[in-house]
């Protein structure tokens, strides 16, 4: 359980004065920062407010709880700053966590929420406010094996100060599930070490002729081999500058990191690959990943390697949510399953719909691009690009998610994924026999299936291959 919470001071008294400039009287938004379970710690890098809705409105507003007054008992109207309470519009502050947390690189994460807002306004909204900070924990984890609580910072501007609360997240929420937390300001962002990793994956899933009929969507496929790749990921170990890691090893080194990670060859193998069971296609997904994790000095480099794992696993996933919510907006497909705003870039309908014919075609999906931002103290965030898109983009993401301008000068931001992951379908003989296509004749890969040939022990030959 987190005891002691540190903040960046420079962040978060920027913070304050922007606040008590604003001339508003409840503001709600993001903490990002760090948890540390071996140092019982929690470190606070920024604040990033939460931004009107759709409809231009604020994410919250104070309301009078105390409209009935009892008069005839001579009860007096208590003040509008003593009555009010908290709405938040939880919803949209939310999606603002989950797609803020798509943006935040290895070790930081959306760890709470913070509140501009009055001690006794504070006071009569702890349900509310334990409410927000659950929905915002389910939207943005921090792990497979997530934390099991959240920091809740609360700005008071009458009096003036500054505290930190653990909120449990527990399914029936109280009051108790609130619990002081020592905080306190200090240098946080200028003691971090970064570690850099470029990891290169190749995943080559088969398509079994009957399971073609009864087919589930690609991005379930691709989110359940994402899974079980997480599983063997996380038992991975790592070289951090050619050296291996120790478990609690302090790292000791100024400068950024080269961090490498190895996993045993042929570990876990498919037990699909006994079965006789006829391959007719394959699903390759494959790319490289760069990522990033900031470490503080205290920490074990046992720590940086775990958050370098589950940034590379959530970026994955963060590509396949962005494509899905692409796919949503898609129309026009045409009958040769291209789309018509583009007849060169297949979308992940279009797979999908391949994957159902025959295998006679072939299609490729280039899978967003992640760049990355100067953003605090030599630190990086990131974003994600789709291949039409150029940097432009940007400036609108930062500025309502971030409530930051993108960079000037184009040359700082990294482009650093030489292999941008990517998915294609391809039949079995495309991928068996890539460099003697002669020996496969037409007449056999074009066949009936029941005049082919049954493969087996696909995984055998075609296990996923990582560099």
């Amino acid at each position: 359980m987190v005891k002691t919470v540190v903040g960046e001071e420079t962040q978060l008294q920027l913070a304050e004065l922007r606040l008590s400039q604003s001339g508003i009287f409840a503001q709600v938004g993001l903490v990002i920062g760090k948890l540390s379970s071996i140092l019982d710690k929690g470190f606070v890098f920024d604040l990033i407010p939460t931004p009107p809705n759709d409809a231009g409105e604020p994410p919250c507003s104070l309301v009078d709880s105390f409209k009935d007054v009892d008069k005839k008992k001579g009860s007096k109207a208590k003040s509008s700053a003593d009555s009010s309470s908290l709405v938040i519009d939880e919803g949209w502050v939310t999606e603002h966590a989950r797609q803020v947390s798509r943006m935040l690189v290895g070790g930081i994460r959306v760890i709470g929420i913070y509140v501009w807002i009055g001690e006794s306004t504070f006071k009569n909204s702890t349900i509310t406010l334990c409410q927000t900070v659950k929905g915002v924990a389910e939207a943005a984890p921090l792990s497979a094996s997530d934390w099991d609580e959240r920091l809740l910072v609360h700005i008071c501007y009458s009096p003036r100060r500054w505290t930190c609360r653990n909120c449990s997240l527990a399914s029936n929420i109280t009051p108790s599930h609130l619990r002081p937390c020592d905080f306190k300001m200090g240098k946080v962002l200028g003691t971090l070490q970064s570690f850099r990793c470029m990891y290169n994956f190749d995943m080559r899933l088969p398509i079994y002729q009957e399971n073609m009929s009864s087919i589930r969507t690609l991005n379930d496929i691709l989110q359940n081999e994402i899974s079980i790749h997480a599983k063997e990921l996380k038992g991975a170990k790592g070289l951090v500058d050619g050296n291996l890691v120790i478990e609690d090893e302090p790292c000791t080194s100024d400068g950024q990191h080269k961090v490498e990670l190895l996993l045993p060859f042929m570990k876990d193998a498919c037990l699909e690959a006994s079965s006789q069971k006829e391959i007719v296609g394959v699903l390759v997904f494959a790319g490289s990943v760069c990522s990033y994790a900031y470490l503080n000095s205290k920490q074990p480099i046992s720590e940086a390697l775990a958050d370098i794992k589950e940034d590379i696993i959530m970026s994955l996933r963060s590509r396949l949510d962005i494509i899905c919510d692409e796919a949503d907006r898609q129309t026009g497909v045409t009958a040769d399953g291209v789309t018509e705003e583009n007849n060169e870039m297949p979308t992940l309908e279009t797979v999908h719909q391949l994957i159902l014919e025959p295998l006679r075609k072939q299609a490729t999906l280039q899978l967003p691009r992640r760049i990355f931002i100067p953003w605090l103290a030599g630190t990086f965030i990131c974003d994600y690009l789709q291949p039409s898109e150029t940097f432009e983009v940007l400036k609108d993401h930062f500025v309502e998610l971030l409530s930051m301008e993108p960079p000037a000068d184009a040359s700082t931001i990294l482009e650093p994924e030489t292999g941008t992951p990517s998915l294609s379908i391809q039949s079995f003989w495309a991928v068996a026999a890539p460099l003697y296509p002669a020996s496969v004749p037409e007449s056999l890969a074009n066949s009936p299936p029941e005049r082919r040939p049954c493969i087996t022990h696909f995984h055998a030959i075609f296990h996923w291959q990582r560099i």
